[in-house]
């Protein structure tokens, strides 16, 4: 009788539903991101889910249900908080080049009707460009109108996106890391100028006026800052019941909004340690999309898979590499890099740039003229794709699913 107890209740099914994020969260570290967390813990699921030894409802039985539903809505809020309009602006080129790669995997995407079906197909796309949110917005939208395999589609995807993009990211990045070397190596004195002339522009950039958070910042307590989100997440949902679009695409605007009069912190619920919880929240979410595939749907999504990312790296190649929308940035490799950022994000962008100086650079000098030039057209790229638009794209799409 103990023994039943000790395993049917909600901690314990909250430990296995933490210890599969946790396992994916170590052998991510360990491999240095090449093995994506995020597969690893939605594969422990799935294995979980069709061996039966997890129930299909675990999400619900360890109190995620309602939490994840809360979470979502706070992280987009949170996520527009991290918007720099000024950062956007300096780096339009990259914008451009981002919103261009996911506007070519949304029309390139739409060939795929036929052959995977269309309730697949405007699940998958959104979430191709997008990251975690996107995912939710999709999967969800999917579940609620009884489309299993477009669900469980929708989470694979984000699964192994990552995996797919990383290496093409690096490969492109490793080819402009060479040019940018050879170009150092040349005429030292202009990367050396360049340096100086940000170095003096940061300077300038932390001499003005401190913004009213960093005035008031001791104000900033975790439980203030967790009302304040509270708050515009009331608002975003109210205006999304008015206008009929999704409150996420209202909460990114209005923490992109807030954030840029410098009353509140960048990335809000870091600042209120609760960033953690919250992303295992909306993670959380998506899970139960997994619990419905049976062994023979496997085969099915495996052929959807490969036709979708097929589709979708021909696509970014045919646009970014081919013809001449490379120039906007001015470099072909430099252009697919920030094309792939959408299957990214943050912190993938990141990694991969340190990981492409590292292995082209053979000191700290050139190291950093690498990510100097890489680093900005990186995280923008991601940041425009995955954190900002694909919410946007998720939220319009996600009423025709």
């Amino acid at each position: 009788h103990m023994a039943a107890i000790a395993f049917d209740n909600m901690f314990y099914y909250l430990l296995i539903c933490l210890l599969f994020f946790g396992v994916g969260d170590l052998l991510g570290v360990a491999t240095k991101a090449k093995v994506s967390a995020v597969f690893v813990s939605l594969f422990l699921f799935l294995a979980g889910f069709m061996s039966g030894l997890i129930p299909p409802d675990i999400i619900k039985k360890a109190g995620l249900q309602d939490l994840g539903k809360i979470a979502v809505i706070f992280v987009v809020f949170s996520m527009g908080t991290t918007i720099n309009f000024r950062e956007l602006i300096a780096e339009w080129r990259t914008v451009a080049t981002a919103l261009l790669s996911m506007l070519a995997v949304l029309i390139c995407g739409l060939v795929l009707i036929p052959i995977i079906g269309k309730q697949e197909t405007i699940v998958s796309l959104p979430i191709v460009t997008g990251g975690i949110v996107a995912t939710q917005i999709m999967t969800n939208a999917a579940m609620e109108q009884g489309f299993a395999l477009a669900a469980a589609l929708g989470t694979i995807i984000f699964a192994i996106q990552k995996f797919l993009g990383s290496p093409v990211a690096s490969y492109f990045g490793l080819r402009e890391a060479r040019v940018i070397l050879a170009e150092y190596r040349q005429n030292k004195e202009a990367f050396e100028h360049d340096a100086a002339a940000q170095a003096a522009a940061k300077a300038t950039e932390a001499n003005k006026k401190l913004t009213f958070f960093e005035r008031n910042k001791k104000y900033y307590g975790p439980f203030t800052c967790l009302a304040i989100t509270a708050f515009f997440c009331w608002i975003s949902f109210l205006i999304g019941k008015a206008t009929n679009l999704s409150p996420t695409i209202w909460a990114l605007i209005l923490g992109a909004a807030v954030s840029t009069t410098g009353l509140l912190p960048s990335n809000i619920l870091k600042h209120a340690n609760s960033a953690g919880l919250f992303n295992c929240a909306t993670f959380a979410t998506i899970i139960p999309s997994l619990a419905k595939i049976t062994m023979d749907d496997l085969s099915t999504l495996g052929m959807m898979v490969v036709a979708l990312f097929v589709v979708v790296f021909v696509a970014l190649f045919l646009c970014f590499y081919i013809l001449p929308l490379w120039k906007i940035l001015g470099s072909r490799n430099v252009a697919m890099g920030v094309a792939c950022c959408q299957l990214l994000g943050f912190p993938a962008t990141y990694l991969i740039v340190n990981e492409v100086a590292q292995a082209a650079a053979s000191n700290e000098d050139e190291k950093k003229a690498i990510t100097d030039r890489l680093m900005p057209k990186y995280l923008v790229g991601g940041f425009t794709t995955v954190t900002s638009f694909s919410v946007i794209i998720a939220g319009f799409m996600a009423p025709y699913v």
